[in-house]
């Protein structure tokens, strides 16, 4: 009876964590396609799917084309930090960016920076699909900055970090930020087609409309 009060708040415990986190969608390690996507090994996911990353304080970047499944791996790993007690916060780059910049408006910047180092995992999807101004940039880099050697990230993005210096405007900003990212982390390189458009035959132009007379 008692095993199975405590094994059921800990499953209450993990969906609430895993509301919170505020993810776009649900997904699992075990629903993703390794069969479509064979640039990544299984055996590493189910690795990093022991969140021993979490443990030693390191990042996963998660680096390919879009609809790789870069998002999907982000989305699994933090909901099984989710149900193995773990905080976690999920937001695009953009959202992470207008979240301190309102906090900076504000004036209470350093206070949410603490907060968020209070969360065991963040997680940023999406870096490079949309250019940062100086001011996004540099508020990237102190989130990155802050939670270096202190707190996991898992980082997304559709370009290698030879482009991340175009993506923040300023090279020297994007070589501290990579720097510290990955220190300590585990890069997974994704390759391959879109897994959205896996039943889509792009090279065939649609079908021509025609109109009958009458």
């Amino acid at each position: 009876m008692l095993s199975t009060e405590h094994s059921s708040r800990e499953a209450h415990g993990g969906e609430r964590r895993i509301k919170a986190a505020r993810f776009p969608a649900r997904k699992t390690l075990e629903e993703f396609d390794f069969s479509f996507q064979r640039s990544v090994k299984k055996t590493l996911i189910s690795h990093l799917g022991q969140l021993d990353f979490l443990a030693g304080r390191e990042n996963v970047v998660l680096l390919g084309p879009p609809g790789t499944g870069k998002t999907h791996m982000a989305i699994a790993l933090g909901i099984r930090a989710c149900l193995a007690g773990q905080r976690v916060a999920f937001r695009t780059a953009t959202e992470w960016v207008a979240l301190l910049a309102a906090a900076q408006r504000q004036g209470r910047l350093d206070d949410e920076l603490a907060r968020l180092q209070r969360i065991a995992l963040l997680i940023v999807d999406e870096v490079g699909y949309i250019p940062f101004d100086p001011q996004a940039a540099n508020l990237m880099f102190m989130l990155v900055s802050r939670r270096y050697e202190r707190a996991s990230m898992i980082v997304t993005s559709n370009k290698p970090f030879s482009g991340w210096g175009e993506i923040f405007g300023d090279d020297v900003v994007a070589a501290a930020m990579i720097d510290r990212l990955v220190h300590h982390a585990e890069i997974v390189a994704l390759k391959g087609d879109s897994y959205r458009l896996r039943d889509r035959d792009l090279a065939r132009p649609p079908a021509a409309r025609t109109l009958e007379s009458t």
